[in-house]
């Protein structure tokens, strides 16, 4: 299992996009992947559970992945997160 701690550079409270395309990116990845805001922690892969977590810009998120493709995806995640440009 791999965590990591991400500081988000994007906009996800008001806009939906963001958020989609977040699920796409973790839809991409055989591994079990969840995004802790507070006290919650969702399913990556669930728009629904994304919605929730309303986090924005500044914010700290944590990542987490289990499975093969662990590590890349959770690069992944940090990746897009960090990306101001979406």
């Amino acid at each position: 299992m791999v965590r990591k701690s991400v500081k988000v550079a994007i906009d996800a409270k008001t806009e939906a996009r963001p958020v989609a395309m977040l699920v796409q990116v973790a839809s991409q990845f055989e591994s079990r992947i969840y995004v802790e805001s507070g006290t919650k922690k969702v399913n990556a892969k669930s728009i629904m559970g994304m919605m929730t977590l309303k986090f924005g810009d500044g914010k700290e998120v944590y990542i987490s992945a289990d499975g093969n493709d662990e590590e890349h995806a959770v690069n992944e995640m940090e990746k897009y997160l960090t990306s101001a440009a979406v």
